[in-house]
């Protein structure tokens, strides 16, 4: 797919400068040298020379971007057919989604015969951070591990505005809208052999050929965490009328999810925490060591872990008195960092404890930018460890250190027990 993710050169039809534009947000993202603006109503946008047509760019054209109105997507492809376009990504809507399948079919039908690969229509679009952003998303996400395919454009947009201000990035964000063309299975085989990817997040609302998705899933060796809509009977009637998809029933989805290895989560929120995490850390098997300078959010992880099927096992060394001497291990309020120090070391040399949470609230005495410097010193390569330091502005530079150096927090201990769940290999 080197055509569409890393396309020589690209021709946008429908650039324009019109505020608060689909045209424009895509002109704005693909405003480089390599890119042919094509609007017969206008000279130049954001001022860049445009083409009437696509055929009056002289240069063979790789990717076609098209945001034209429904009626006339038709004959646009028609002349990236003539033109030899190998790709194209239909970002306009008003096709099977609307009802209007007829001429979805006409636009597959075109794609087929000349052998253009199509994404879309009624998509976002498609990036591959840092160097290419074929959509209207607000922003570029940073570049890094997490592949996310998604048939919706509009939560997208939200994740890429999030992920801004957050430590994770992108190998490549896919949004494949009607699925007309290329499948969700061809992304996901995509992602499998590419080099950057070391996790796939999938939004999913129905599947067009499960047998098919699940057959390909199985043979994926990169963990793939998925968050499927359209579970309640009123979610069902939305599904067919935002991406012309069909939805099945929750239960047959996640036991069939179970069955193929997959990670099913809730929220959105889920889907980025645990993604970030099998990002960042190694999978490991069960039995997790807890660590917490508070009795109560100690108590609620484990609370947490139990229903989990998480094991916390009995720990084996030597510690001072005033410790809990329990799993989870209570350091006390009045811990220091000397203390994170010798229970952190401990817990990962115990051979039987095989990951770790590390909690830490803020208290009077707690320096929490040392003890998130302890916690990257002391990081095994082998065993994950996930931390939830709460607080607010108290311990903003910790958790900046922590994940700078690839080491996940969360604000909850909730997330952070669903979170190191999903990096056990359970049997």
């Amino acid at each position: 797919m080197k055509h569409i993710f890393n396309p020589k050169t690209i021709a946008l039809i429908g650039a324009t400068d019109r505020k608060n534009s689909v045209g424009r947000g895509l002109a704005k993202n693909l405003s480089n040298k390599r890119v042919f603006f094509v609007n017969p109503n206008r000279n130049k946008v954001l001022g860049k020379k445009t083409y009437p047509k696509i055929g009056d760019i002289k240069t063979d054209i790789d990717l076609a971007v098209i945001a034209v109105p429904a009626k006339v997507v038709l004959s646009v492809v028609k002349q990236c057919a003539k033109k030899q376009v190998k790709a194209v990504i239909i970002i306009s809507s008003g096709f099977a989604e609307t009802g209007k399948i007829k001429l979805q079919q006409q636009v597959q039908l075109i794609c087929r015969l000349h052998n253009i690969d199509l994404i879309g229509p009624n998509c976002l679009g498609i990036l591959r951070p840092p160097d290419l952003n074929a959509s209207f998303a607000p922003h570029t996400p940073k570049p890094g591990n997490i592949g996310l395919i998604s048939q919706s454009g509009a939560l997208l947009d939200s994740v890429i505005d999030r992920s801004v201000n957050e430590n994770y990035g992108f190998s490549a964000i896919i949004s494949y809208g009607n699925e007309a063309g290329l499948r969700l299975t061809e992304f996901l085989q995509f992602l499998n052999k590419d080099s950057k990817t070391k996790v796939i997040a999938i939004y999913l609302e129905g599947l067009k050929n499960g047998r098919e998705f699940f057959e390909i899933t199985k043979k994926i060796r990169k963990p793939i965490v998925v968050l499927k809509g359209g579970k309640t009977n009123t979610a069902r009637k939305a599904v067919s009328s935002h991406t012309g998809a069909l939805s099945g029933q929750a239960k047959i989805y996640s036991t069939a999810f179970k069955q193929a290895g997959l990670i099913e989560v809730e929220t959105i929120e889920e889907l980025l925490d645990v993604s970030k995490a099998l990002a960042w850390q190694p999978r490991c098997e069960n039995n997790i060591g807890i660590i917490s300078n508070g009795g109560g959010v100690a108590i609620l992880t484990a609370d947490y872990c139990e229903k989990l099927n998480i094991r916390l096992p009995k720990l084996r060394f030597k510690m001072p008195e005033k410790w809990s001497k329990n799993n989870p291990l209570d350091i006390i309020g009045d811990a220091n960092t000397k203390d994170y120090g010798i229970a952190i070391r401990s817990m990962l040399k115990q051979k039987n404890i095989n990951g770790l949470i590390i909690l830490q609230t803020v208290q009077i005495m707690t320096d929490s930018f040392e003890n998130a410097k302890i916690i990257v010193k002391a990081e095994n390569k082998n065993k994950p460890i996930i931390t939830a330091f709460l607080g607010g502005k108290n311990i903003e530079k910790a958790v900046k250190l922590l994940e700078e150096n690839r080491i996940p927090n969360y604000s909850d201990p909730l997330r952070a027990v669903k979170t190191i769940k999903s990096l056990i290999n359970y049997e």
